[in-house]
């Protein structure tokens, strides 16, 4: 990801990169014409456009005081540039999203002093009133280590959710007790007999046996001890590229049901050593029941893991045209979420890539491949620019159509003013305007959402159950940002939370479909997702004006599909498999 280039040979090295890139840009020629003229055009609609809500920044009032520390004392070592992940999680089953931030850690022999702030996970519990207290202590959470990712899932199907934080080193599992307190299951599962450094991660049921199994991503192999020395110019050290370490299998946890876990990385066909993974999604690309999964890669290819429903996977992502770029081409892919962005019935994808690479934006083929159509729909030339971490697909404005946020920022602020990239970049929010047509419409939100930051994490959730997503924003060695969505357009929402009985009790893998005037949306309960993070397991469907739906069908992970028929807008139903669904008061 970080492109400092390494020994004394990196200025002749990042030159020549540069006018490459540079050649590239020109060689596209009238490829780029068309596209630009659409966005201008677009853009020039911005200018009136009223999106219908807005994101107003309510960290301070909800009560969230956070701040990430990479632990940067000058050495320029590697996990610094990553920065650390975010979760909306029910860690207490009470029916209101709480958050979850991850936090690094000072070095060893380089601690700050004095030590002012903690360097601990922060889990702050929903007051229902639209504020947060931090329980962390209380718990049982405060416990420092160089934190990168979060995974929520219950993996032993007693109601409450459980977390796995990937770490620089040991990752670490937390049994959520029921009882508003976790503890440290890592070594009495199983999960502490190999280390490493750890990105994103997710639970999902790849075997459909009703339980959650882990999927964990690793980037290169690098220690302290192991540093390599990369410099510009010779004489002082810089971030290195992840070209100077060598890359790392992604690992695949089998859940045993008995509160541990079994490494089948190996026998699973998962295992890749030239790999530098940095995000994780879940989906089900060819539509065949079983959960497949794509893997975003640093400098690498990525990685479409097709479940081959006998416990093995087989990477397809060559075949299916999302390995390389359109000119053939690794890129720095960094986050990636997956949605039906246009209605289709089909899963498209959104990956973010480094500045000067564009973020993908890959929609579906009848024929189970994909094509990237990020230059057409606007998107490619906006995010040319910037260097894009965490990303994820919600409908933003309730019209019906998956909008696509992403934050972006660079990897060091050496990098200020270098072919016009800043350090800390705004945030997107690419809005749906229908035909495969996207517009950036963050300028235009009131609140500051625009405001340029070093964004890392990015998750969603409905904090204050009102009936839209909100937004959670990490940013490297820096604050967290919660955005509150307002309405006003008058758009409304249905929201359905999933149990599982049968299936995995998250419901992790679940599809949902709803059908209404000739029109239908679908969606996927699904953890990971973005970068380093995770957002809510509820799932909402914008429905414009429409006071109700005329259909909901639900193929849960067990094979088991259930149909529902004249469901009211403007609430939540629970809907437990095989039971029954039953809506809940107000959203």
């Amino acid at each position: 990801m970080s492109r400092s280039g390494r020994g004394k040979s990196v200025g002749s090295h990042e030159l020549s990169r540069r006018a490459f890139l540079n050649a590239g840009i020109a060689s596209l020629g009238s490829t780029l014409l068309l596209p630009h003229l659409f966005s201008n055009s677009l853009h020039a609609e911005s200018s009136a456009l009223n999106p219908g809500f807005r994101f107003a920044d309510v960290t301070a009032q909800a009560g969230i005081r956070f701040r990430h520390n990479n632990g940067a004392y000058g050495g320029k070592l590697l996990p610094e540039t990553l920065g650390a992940g975010c979760a909306f999680l029910d860690y207490d089953r009470d029916g209101w999203q709480d958050i979850l931030l991850v936090n690094s850690s000072d070095w060893p022999g380089h601690k700050r002093e004095p030590k002012s702030e903690t360097n601990s996970l922060a889990l702050y519990r929903n007051n229902r009133n639209g504020t947060f207290t931090d329980v962390t202590r209380s718990a049982g959470l405060d416990v420092e280590m160089y934190g990168m990712g979060v995974a929520v899932g219950d993996y032993d199907n007693d109601g409450f959710p459980d977390i796995l934080i990937t770490c620089v080193g040991q990752n670490r599992l937390f049994k959520n007790t029921g009882k508003g307190t976790f503890i440290d299951v890592t070594n009495a599962s199983g999960l502490a007999a190999r280390q490493a450094m750890s990105t994103s991660a997710l639970w999902f049921d790849f075997d459909r046996d009703g339980l959650l199994d882990l999927f964990v991503c690793n980037y290169v192999r690098w220690s302290p001890d192991h540093d390599v020395f990369c410099s510009l110019d010779g004489k002082r050290k810089s971030y290195c590229t992840p070209e100077a370490y060598r890359g790392e299998t992604c690992w695949l946890f089998h859940n045993r049901g008995n509160g541990t876990f079994e490494d089948i990385t190996a026998s699973s066909g998962i295992f890749d050593s030239s790999s530098k993974s940095l995000g994780v999604a879940m989906l089900d690309y060819d539509r065949d029941g079983w959960p497949d999964l794509l893997v975003t890669n640093d400098t690498q290819p990525n990685k479409l893991y097709k479940n081959q429903r006998n416990g093995t996977f087989k990477d397809a992502a060559v075949d299916a045209g999302i390995a390389f770029s359109t000119e053939g081409r690794a890129r720095a892919g960094m986050g990636v979420d997956v949605g039906d962005f246009d209605n289709s019935g089909k899963m498209g994808v959104a990956i973010t890539n480094f500045h000067n690479e564009m973020t993908g934006l890959y929609r579906a083929s009848d024929g189970g491949g994909f094509a990237d159509v990020a230059l057409q729909s606007g998107v490619g030339l906006a995010s040319k620019d910037k260097l894009g971490f965490g990303c994820v697909f919600f409908d933003a404005d309730l019209d019906g159509l998956l909008d696509l946020a992403v934050v972006n920022g660079h990897i060091d602020d050496t990098v200020r003013n270098v072919n016009g990239a800043g350090y800390a970049q705004p945030p997107q929010l690419f809005l749906n305007r229908r035909r495969g047509a996207f517009l950036d419409v963050a300028a235009e939100l009131a609140g500051g959402f625009n405001q340029p930051k070093v964004g890392r994490g990015l998750a969603y959730g409905d904090f204050d159950r009102d009936g839209d997503q909100d937004l959670l924003i990490t940013t490297n060695n820096g604050p967290a940002y919660l955005y509150r969505n307002d309405q006003s357009s008058g758009n409304r929402s249905i929201r359905f939370r999933l149990v599982g009985t049968k299936s995995n009790r998250d419901a992790i893998g679940a599809s949902l479909k709803i059908f209404y005037g000739g029109s239908n949306q679908s969606r996927m309960v699904k953890g990971g997702s973005s970068y380093l993070s995770q957002s809510e397991l509820p799932v909402t469907f914008g429905l414009g004006k429409l006071d109700r739906i005329d259909r909901l069908v639900i193929s849960w992970p067990s094979g088991v599909t259930e149909e529902f028929k004249n469901l009211a807008a403007g609430r939540t139903y629970e809907c437990v498999e095989t039971k029954g669904i039953s809506p809940e008061q107000g959203f």
